[in-house]
């Protein structure tokens, strides 16, 4: 049988052809696609794909010297709260979304159907790349920072910063990067229900390490902070030459908010869930709300084991300035007179972050085989290839080798490195918006809603989302340091900048003659 395309949501209707009640199956044939990928994740497997993505033991842990140094104590654990709330609205209006439009394409194939027929493409074409780039960023992110945090468990496992530990040097670091990739792309390449079974345990790792850590840690400390410190101690005293109250909190918020990026991936599984108009949205929602309560325990109990901030950051400890590590090793070796204990729980975050990134590459997978799917990359029918074990094979290894290569300027400049992956944040958080935006401008009075909906507030809620995203925008544009030279610049907007010139270049020299949107895969 041949398959023919044409525009998606063009009027095909499905039929639950194998009977059995799977409303999501039904939805997707009405959206205009045929069932390619293996249906077996079940809502728990599903919210465990984006709670793993987001997992507070990866963020917190890599970003803990940024939430230290801008505000410190109050401003991660009050601006944890801050993020939090307004990461919840943004991801109910994505849930919401995603309860009428539950396909892998996810945001880019909402922007399409929200946007108007006459807007269509190029909303579409926008959302899209924006996504599949700040997904790559994401898992270039998170398994860099793995890479970074196994130079670190190394250093303090043979004598530490101050004993002769060997300091891995940044080619041996990219080397442990690679292997990582690898690893992840091999375990993506497997079927689905094995990626299901890792996807749960991943989950349950994250939980019970969350608990593990803030329990342990703060427990065998010798000395410990106050709670006054824990919950009002702000920190104003940076190497940044920033003085305003306002403007550190405000820096201190990106500790939180790139821990809660990268739920999307529950929208992204929906053609492999059961039942995905439902379940999708649920594990959007429930991902974003548990990982808060979670995260803010585990802010909550490392602080307690925090005494000297200075230290924690200077370059000059034995972890290097690996603030959080440092902290895990004192906290032992303060007890036991041997920092073992601190470096076995940098082992449990460890296989955390691994865990991470797998869930990441197979979000991003499933983001390119979409995407290609509807022609929209160089070489999509190579993209969209599936194979025997009904997994994107091809889009697998290309999202793993992308990852590698955007990690590759580490090696030159951390700087350029950086602002390459500050697209994780803000170029996704762009991409979360727009489909928003236009669910509450010129979709408001078509939007059909799904099994769960917002109701009359989902306007409402969208309007803050979206504001939320321009906020952010804007104030992790802002300079970190100061005098601002060459060196201190942040490269944030030149890089979401420049990523946005690419996509808008290519639209109007290329794609608007002949990219058209989604389309479809049922015969015509």
């Amino acid at each position: 049988m041949t398959w023919s395309k044409s525009p998606a949501g063009s009027g095909t209707t499905a039929v639950d052809a194998d009977g059995s009640g799977d409303t999501g199956q039904a939805r997707l044939g009405e959206l205009g696609y045929k069932q390619e990928l293996k249906r077996d994740l079940s809502l728990l497997s599903n919210f465990a794909f984006s709670f793993t993505i987001i997992s507070v033991l990866t963020g917190v842990t890599t970003l803990y010297n940024t939430g230290l140094n801008f505000g410190g104590p109050a401003t991660m654990t009050f601006g944890w709260f801050v993020a939090g709330a307004f990461t919840m609205t943004v991801g109910l209006s994505m849930a919401e979304i995603c309860s009428s439009f539950p396909t892998s394409g996810g945001l880019y194939y909402w922007s399409a159907r929200l946007s108007g027929n006459r807007w269509s493409p190029f909303a579409s074409w926008i959302t899209g790349w924006f996504n599949i780039v700040g997904q790559w960023a994401v898992t270039t992110s998170v398994d860099f920072s793995l890479a970074q945090l196994i130079q670190v468990i190394i250093l303090l496992s043979t004598g530490g910063n101050n004993g002769g530990g060997y300091l891995a040097s940044k080619y041996v670091v990219i080397a442990f990067h690679a292997a990582i990739l690898l690893s992840h792309a091999f375990i993506n390449s497997l079927p689905i229900s094995w990626l299901s079974f890792f996807g749960q345990f991943a989950a349950a790792w994250n939980m019970l390490g969350v608990f593990v850590l803030m329990i342990a840690v703060p427990a065998v400390a010798t000395e410990r902070a106050s709670a006054k410190f824990v919950f009002t101690h702000f920190n104003t005293d940076n190497s940044a030459g920033i003085h305003s109250n306002l403007y550190i909190f405000v820096l201190g918020l990106l500790m939180s908010q790139y821990t809660l990026t990268g739920y999307d991936a529950s929208a992204h599984m929906t053609e492999e869930t059961k039942n995905a108009d439902r379940n999708g949205p649920i594990g959007i929602i429930s991902a974003i709300g548990i990982s808060i309560v979670v995260g803010w325990g585990y802010i909550i109990g490392i602080t307690f084991a925090v005494k000297d901030i200075p230290y924690l950051l200077s370059p000059d400890n034995e972890a290097g300035g690996y603030a959080i590590a440092q902290v895990f090793y004192l906290a032992f070796k303060s007890r036991y007179g041997s920092g073992v204990g601190g470096i076995v729980c940098l082992g449990i975050v460890a296989v955390a972050i691994y865990f991470c990134g797998m869930s990441s590459v197979t979000s991003n997978s499933r983001m390119v085989y979409a995407f290609s799917r509807d022609g929209a990359m160089p070489l999509s029918p190579v993209w969209h290839r599936v194979n025997k074990h009904e997994v994107p094979i091809n889009a697998v290894w290309l999202s793993a080798f992308v990852s590698l290569c955007m990690a590759l300027p580490s090696l030159g400049s951390l700087v350029a490195f950086q602002a390459m992956v500050s697209i994780a944040t803000i170029g996704l958080y762009i991409a979360y918006a727009l489909p928003i935006f236009f669910r509450v401008t010129l979709a408001r009075k078509h939007f059909v809603q799904g099994p769960f909906n917002l109701g009359r507030y989902g306007v409402l809620v969208g309007w803050v989302a979206v504001l939320w995203v321009v906020t952010i925008t804007v104030l992790f544009s802002l300079p970190v340091t100061y005098p601002v030279t060459k060196d201190t610049l942040n490269y944030t907007p030149v890089a979401v900048g420049g990523l946005f010139i690419l996509v808008f270049t290519s639209w109007v020299v290329s794609a608007r003659h002949w990219f058209k949107g989604p389309v479809t895969n049922l015969s015509g």
